[in-house]
């Protein structure tokens, strides 16, 4: 069972939750980023990487029993901030696309570089599987 948190007199934030309460089986998600199963990039575009990226934290997820909407929160780690600005309705796209209407807790951050040189996104996640 999941329930949005949402506190009094704060407003509604738009493509996230600011906080989840859940009860099941955790599974974490470890950063994922957007190659295939093989471990090859078929894309530099942005919005292409996240995409997989997000195929591939539901693969894992899915691997344990679960299903999309059984995420709790999500940190996303992107190299260029200003790319993942300009994109925010492709990203959104994407988003609904893989996941759906869900929007768990999330914090956004840039960083420096990623392990994988053509990575542009990784995204960690934890979901919590009803039992």
């Amino acid at each position: 069972m999941h329930q949005i948190l949402q506190p009094e007199g704060w407003a509604k934030p738009r493509g996230y939750s600011n906080g989840i309460a859940a009860s099941g089986r955790m599974v974490f998600v470890g950063g994922q980023i957007g190659w295939n199963e093989q471990c090859e990039f078929e894309t530099d575009d942005f919005i292409g990487q996240v995409k997989q990226t997000l195929k591939n934290v539901v693969a894992v997820i899915r691997a344990a029993g679960g299903e999309p909407h059984h995420i709790t929160t999500m940190t996303w780690y992107f190299t260029d901030k200003a790319e993942y600005l300009a994109n925010m309705k492709g990203l959104g796209e994407a988003y609904r696309e893989v996941i759906g209407r869900h929007f768990p807790a999330m914090a956004a951050v840039q960083v420096v570089a990623l392990v994988e040189d053509r990575a542009k996104i990784e995204i960690q996640a934890i979901a919590v599987v009803p039992e």
